[in-house]
C-alpha cells in the first residue's frame, strides 16, 4: 500500500470518529469495549504505518527513530486532545456565544497552536540525533500532511453560520 493510499485510509478512519464518539441513549455503558479507544488505537497504528512506509528508514535508523517517534506521539496526543475539546467547546457555545467566551476560545486556540510549535521545535534536536537531516525534514512534512487530513476532518465539527 502506498503512503497516499494509507493517508486515504487514515482519513476514512478519522471520518468515522464522530459517529463512534456519539453515545445514543447511553449505549456506551452497555458495550464491552471502549469504541473511541479502539478507534484511537487504529488511527495511531495507521499513522505509524504511513510514517514507516514514507520514511524509508534503514534498520539502524529505525531502531533509533521509533522510540523518539513514540515519545513525540505521546506528547502530541495531549495537544490533539486539547484541540478536539476546543472544537467541542466552540460548537457547544456557538448559538449563544458571548464576547467573553469568544475571547477565551480564541486565546485557547492560539495557546494550543503555540504549544504545538514549541513541541515540534523541542523534538527537532532529538530526531536529528537519530536520523539524517533529510529524513527529519521528510518526517515533519509527513506529520504536516497527516495533520492537514486530521484538521480537515475536525473542521466538519465547526459551525460556520447561525
Amino acid at each position: 500500500m502506498t503512503p497516499k493510499m494509507m493517508l486515504a485510509t487514515l482519513a476514512a478512519v478519522l471520518a468515522a470518529a464522530p459517529a463512534v464518539a456519539q453515545d445514543p441513549a447511553g449505549q456506551a455503558q452497555n458495550q464491552p469495549a471502549d469504541n473511541m479507544q479502539i478507534l484511537l488505537d487504529k488511527i495511531r497504528a495507521d499513522k505509524k504505518l504511513v510514517v514507516a512506509e514514507a520514511m524509508g528508514l534503514t534498520e539502524s535508523e529505525a531502531t533509533a527513530f521509533w522510540p523518539v517517534y513514540d515519545a513525540y506521539q505521546r506528547d502530541l496526543s495531549g495537544i490533539a486532545a486539547r484541540s478536539v475539546k476546543l472544537i467541542q467547546d466552540y460548537a457547544a457555545s456557538y448559538q449563544a456565544m458571548t464576547p467573553q467566551v469568544a475571547r477565551q476560545l480564541l486565546d485557547t486556540s492560539l495557546t494550543i497552536e503555540r504549544d504545538r510549535v514549541q513541541l515540534m521545535q523541542s523534538y527537532v534536536p532529538k530526531f536529528r540525533q537519530v536520523i539524517p537531516e533529510t529524513k527529519v525534514a521528510r518526517y515533519y512534512q509527513i506529520e504536516n500532511k497527516i495533520r492537514a487530513v486530521i484538521n480537515y476532518e475536525l473542521a466538519a465539527g465547526i459551525p460556520l453560520a447561525k
